[in-house]
């Protein structure tokens, strides 16, 4: 009976130790092993074994990326203005010796150091950039957290604004110079639109008078044509006319020269 006893106690103490020192560590994750108060090694996912009583699970990681919450914080703007800015933050562990000794809670100081790292960013621009400046305003704040979290062993991979609010009577300003610049736009539109309308008429009646003069030009052009025509015929049938009439001829001074000129000159190819 006593044996039996002895038994269950050796039994029940080796259930205990093994389920002390056995450890199955989850896929994406990493726990970091002290022996005896002091860092050992850090085992990945799978089974793994630990030296009972000397071996201990100190720090477990998760080695996904995560997202944390940044709050929203008063900030000033280059043009002395407050607006109230949240975000969000994306990290991942990469090295869980370092995230567990580096510093005591990285999540913490990131979330101190992403808000501070804020504030000077949105301090060197003025109010109206804040809105069109946002993504520069991200890459500065994941280069100086990225840079800030390295000895920590903690991946800063992005940062997003999620909200800029300004007061509510700077929104209201806002709206009215918006308002201002749409009727703005209108106005010139319009304005443009009449320009365009002015010089395409301009236009219009610029080629119209081209094509009119141009017109009476040809008309001139063929009426002279036409009268010279006429005058060539009357010239020609005088000329014929004096050519064939030999009383005519002889009353006439200078005959052979003139009847020279006329046959090569006025009526070719007659005779």
């Amino acid at each position: 009976m006593e044996s039996m006893y002895v038994v269950g106690v050796i039994a029940l103490l080796a259930i205990i130790i093994i389920a002390k020192t056995a450890v199955v560590v989850p896929q994406q994750s990493a726990f970091v092993v002290e022996n005896l108060g002091r860092y050992s090694r850090t085992i990945q996912a799978g089974f793994h074994i630990l030296v009972p009583f000397i071996e201990r699970i100190a720090y477990k990681h998760n080695l996904k990326e995560e997202a944390i919450d940044i709050p929203e914080q008063i900030c000033i703007t280059r043009d002395n203005v407050q607006v109230g800015v949240d975000g969000v933050l994306y990290l991942q562990v990469l090295e869980a010796s370092k995230a567990s000794y580096g510093i005591t809670n990285y999540r913490f100081a990131i979330i101190q150091l992403a808000q501070t790292t804020l504030r000077s960013e949105i301090g060197k621009i003025e109010l109206d950039r804040t809105f069109e400046e946002r993504q520069t305003i991200n890459q500065n704040v994941v280069a100086e957290l990225d840079k800030a979290s390295a000895p920590w062993g903690v991946k800063v991979l992005r940062y997003e604004i999620k909200n800029i609010n300004p007061p509510k009577d700077v929104l209201g300003a806002m709206e009215k110079q918006m308002r201002a610049e749409r009727e703005k736009r209108a106005v010139v539109l319009t304005s443009e639109g009449e320009r365009d309308a002015k010089i395409n008429q301009a236009e219009g009646e610029k080629h119209r008078v081209i094509k009119e003069s141009e017109a009476n030009k040809q008309q001139q052009i063929n009426e002279a044509q036409g009268e010279a025509a006429a005058i060539l015929a009357i010239v020609v049938t005088v000329a014929r006319t004096v050519l064939e009439d030999r009383t005519l001829q002889a009353e006439l001074p200078g005959y052979r020269d003139y009847s020279r000129i006329v046959r090569h000159r006025l009526i070719p190819g007659i005779w």
